[in-house]
């Protein structure tokens, strides 16, 4: 890979990053306060991009001036003896059966996979996790340092994460009988258990681990694993024992449950703010 074929990818990478941070793709692949290192990133690659193809070109027309004022000075010695002209034709033929033999040691072709990350975010948008990856990992649940107080609203809205907190390790204190409305993903039980689940990520996708709650009550009938739902409901105090790392998972009574859109950004931060 020579310095032009660096520079363009190192220039597309750029251009891609910053095309991904400009919209919402890029909370597929890490947290919104990113964002602005994520832009920077993208600018710092163009940049070095652009200053690659300038040094080259300064190296190239350096050369190439120093290669012209050579050729100018073996012109004023054109009139030599003839002797000592065959004595150089003769060297200069040993000179290129000597590079004749020469070896060219070109790099690796390996560095071309550099073009695959490329590849992947341009040509492959790829989903947030979802059902799959939340069952074959243990619920990421954690007791919080405190519960905020409660608006006066009624549903209440509140993050699946903030809900189950309250569930496990508050258990259900400062819920009382009051409805609340939380929004996740479906996810189903190898025996068909159903849970709603966010995944919550610190840094990006690539840490992103599941916080589920059990359904009980008014489940819908048909439930399609990945689809959203926003459930409204009360607390119980139903819990089981994630089958993946014992973690507890506390359960919702629902009053109704209605399908809706993904959200902008699938994957929940309230855990760590």
């Amino acid at each position: 890979m020579n310095r032009q074929a660096q520079a363009a990818v190192l220039f597309l990478v750029g251009a891609a990053i910053l095309k991904a941070g400009s919209s919402d793709l890029y909370l597929r692949y890490v947290k919104a306060g990113l964002r602005p290192l994520l832009l920077g990133a993208g600018v710092v690659l163009i940049v070095t991009a652009v200053a690659t193809v300038w040094y080259e070109l300064r190296d190239r027309r350096a050369h190439d001036e120093g290669a012209g004022d050579k050729d100018g000075g073996s012109a004023e010695e054109a009139g030599v003896e003839d002797s000592e002209g065959a004595e150089g034709e003769e060297r200069a033929g040993e000179v290129v059966v000597g590079e004749g033999h020469g070896h060219a040691h070109r790099e690796p072709r390996i560095a071309w996979l550099l073009v695959l990350p490329l590849l992947a975010l341009i040509l492959v948008a790829p989903p947030a996790l979802g059902s799959y990856s939340a069952m074959r990992t243990g619920t990421a649940l954690q007791p919080p340092f405190g519960y905020a107080e409660l608006p006066a609203a009624d549903p209440i809205p509140l993050s699946l994460v903030d809900y189950a907190g309250r569930a496990a390790y508050d258990h259900g204190h400062t819920l009382g009988d009051r409805r609340v409305r939380v929004t996740g993903f479906v996810a189903l039980d190898h025996d068909g258990t159903p849970y709603l689940v966010r995944m919550a990520l610190n840094c990006c996708a690539a840490d992103a681990q599941p916080v589920k709650i059990g359904l009980a009550g008014r489940i819908p009938p048909v439930l399609r694993p990945d689809s959203w739902l926003e459930v409204t409901g009360t607390y119980t105090d139903k819990r089981t024992k994630d089958p993946v790392n014992d973690g507890v998972i506390p359960f919702i009574e629902v009053g109704e449950a209605r399908p809706v859109a993904a959200p902008r950004d699938p994957y929940d931060e309230s855990w760590n703010n």
